[in-house]
């Protein structure tokens, strides 16, 4: 039995929370506050701390250092992670014989990092994504799934990507997760051929107010979402 433990959108407020046992643990983004270097690192030293065997992480559109640093600067930033950490920017990597892939990019959301307009902009690099992908992350979610924002007008309105959706759709990956949309942290859906997940930590207010995922995969590479108490 493997177990994946997911996180996202902690925005700084990472130190204290309580991080289930298990062998991946992975962020989907918005680790920062500002975006600046220091949030990174200090996040980078944080997650490391972890006894998880392998940690996975992608930035999200509070992570500005991520795109907008000094590429070498980050470059070097990313070589000095400890051993078992794995940055991913639409790119992936195997562990425990299961296939991640995970891209940043969400459609374009004010003047934050990894914005995309929707269409052909934002589906390029959803075509990247490896038809044998077995655990998606991305920092956005997909259309109509776990994506309910308030819209300030007293309404509430799906704004997940839906591009997006059909590569999902099309790959059908095991597990899907995500963050980005507070409101909707910590929903789930499952369908029979994807966990589809919001990992987000904080809320609306950004307090932290929602638990981390718990996924067991047998030796089948079946999926099952675990309740965290």
């Amino acid at each position: 039995m493997t177990k994946i433990v997911v996180i996202s959108d902690t925005h700084g407020q990472h130190l204290g929370m309580q991080i289930p046992d298990g062998d991946i643990l992975i962020h989907c983004g918005d680790f920062c506050s500002h975006g600046q270097y220091i949030d990174a690192l200090r996040f980078v030293n944080w997650f490391g701390t972890h006894p998880h065997k392998h940690k996975i992480f992608i930035a999200g559109n509070h992570d500005l250092y991520f795109e907008q640093g000094n590429p070498s600067d980050i470059d070097g930033f990313l070589r000095t992670m400890p051993a078992g950490m794995h940055y991913l920017q639409d790119s992936g990597v195997e562990l425990e014989g299961l296939k991640f892939w995970g891209s940043p990019v969400q459609p374009a959301f004010f003047n934050w990092a990894f914005n995309r307009d929707r269409g052909e902009q934002i589906k390029k690099h959803w075509d990247l994504i490896p038809e044998e992908t077995d655990v998606l992350i991305t920092h956005g979610p997909p259309y109509k799934i776990c994506d309910v924002a308030p819209n300030g007008a007293g309404f509430y309105k799906n704004v997940g990507c839906v591009d997006l959706l059909n590569a999902t759709l099309k790959i059908k990956p095991k597990l899907h997760v995500f963050g980005h949309i507070h409101f909707s942290g910590g929903h789930s859906h499952v369908t029979p051929e994807t966990i589809f997940a919001n990992a987000a930590i904080c809320d609306e207010n950004y307090l932290r107010n929602n638990k981390p995922l718990l996924i067991n995969v047998n030796s089948d590479k079946q999926f099952s979402l675990v309740t965290v108490t």
